[in-house]
């Protein structure tokens, strides 16, 4: 039946990305315990946040080929074997071996396969290595963002472990895991006042509330987006979990609508994304939010809008769209880029073809609203 067609990709994704959540969370813990040795790497090109991505990426891939094969499994990420194949980097590569172990013990939990005996070295990097992948228009291929908004991670506030699955270009299956993303949508409203650059740790989420850790999931053409509550590591995973449908708001008039964009601006042209919102009419002070967690949000119905406009020469990538779009469009949503055509995920790694940006939106109204303006004011923007 067409009905099942991926359903069993699906499964074992949001299975395997329970697992991957869990283990940021045990990194989390540690990087925000009161061990200095934790406490010295706060920042986001730290070994404790490299040693991160290498190990979601680790144990993602090992999770994938042990189900369904090792041959059948293609998998583009962002991490890429040289790094920790130095020399140098034996304590990184043990510190990543070590938490993979730690994480495949407890696949079992959740339903998935956990190794016969502990991974070696060896094994550990030929894991990662396979997440060599390209992409592009043929076949199947999984898209891995281990660990995305590594600045939102080190300071306790969001970001997302993002699984998709394309084939032949087309994006099928979206998985984005959301462990610091609040259950209750009014916890969202610290983003107003806290998201600066110099946003200090008291005022994460990580402090802010327990109730917070989910997963969205959605494939495409079902119409359906659902979100499932983290499963706490000490709890055996009875299949399926608890999930709830999810639906976009249907607020529809600029004035009620609130933005989401990047907090950092290294990559955002918030100037031109500040000018649009004044030319449409939103007035809402915007939702700063770091990863693809945006994403989550408009799914979600905690906002209405998300646009991204990134400086010159930036090229966008297809791990940090690929999860977030699918569950966005299933949820009830609309995402193009600023000329109002579909992302192209069939061009590699890269979004090749993407016009000026890109423009996520809870309905059609607000979306048709957004792409005219681009036009009417694109000349006169400073890209």
């Amino acid at each position: 039946m067409e009905n099942d067609r991926y359903a069993k990709e699906l499964e074992v994704a949001v299975r395997v990305v329970h697992v991957a959540c869990a283990l940021c969370r045990r990194v989390q813990e540690k990087l925000f315990s009161n061990d200095s040795d934790h406490v010295l790497s706060k920042d986001d090109d730290s070994p404790v946040t490299v040693a991160e991505d290498f190990s979601v990426q680790a144990t993602v891939s090992w999770l994938l080929s042990s189900t369904f094969g090792v041959e059948n499994v293609s998998i583009v990420a962002e991490e890429d074997i040289q790094t920790i194949s130095k020399d140098d980097s034996a304590n990184l590569l043990a510190a990543v071996v070590n938490t993979v172990n730690e994480s495949l013990a407890l696949a079992s939990n959740y339903g998935l396969q956990s190794p016969e005996s502990t991974l070696g070295n060896s094994e550990v990097l030929e894991a990662i290595r396979r997440c060599n992948s390209t992409g592009g228009l043929r076949g199947r291929h999984w898209i891995l963002d281990p660990v995305d908004g590594t600045l939102g991670f080190v300071r306790g506030d969001q970001y997302a472990v993002a699984l998709a699955l394309i084939e032949d270009g087309n994006a099928l299956l979206g998985v984005l895991g959301c462990p610091n993303y609040p259950l209750k949508a009014e916890s969202l409203n610290y983003n107003y006042q806290h998201h600066h650059e110099t946003m200090s740790e008291s005022s994460s989420l990580v402090c802010d509330t327990s109730e917070k850790g989910c997963i969205l999931y959605a494939r495409k053409g079902s119409g359906e987006a659902w979100l499932q509550p983290l499963i706490s590591r000490d709890k055996v995973l009875e299949w399926p979990n608890y999930a709830q449908l999810i639906r976009v708001s249907s607020v529809d008039d600029p004035a009620l609508a609130t933005l989401c964009e990047p907090v950092e601006r290294a990559n955002s042209n918030h100037s031109f994304t500040a000018g649009l919102a004044h030319s449409v009419g939103l007035r809402k002070q915007p939702l700063r939010v770091h990863s693809m967690v945006k994403y989550a949000a408009i799914a979600r119905g905690d906002a209405e809008i998300f646009m991204k406009f990134a400086r010159s020469g930036y090229k966008e990538k297809i791990w940090d769209h690929a999860a977030g779009v699918v569950i966005v469009e299933e949820a009830g949503g609309v995402v193009t880029d600023a000329g109002g055509r579909p992302l192209d995920f069939s061009k590699g790694m890269y979004l090749e073809c993407l016009d000026r940006g890109i423009i996520a939106c809870s309905g059609i109204t607000l979306h048709e609203k957004l792409i005219a303006a681009v036009y009417a004011s694109w000349d006169s923007s400073n890209l």
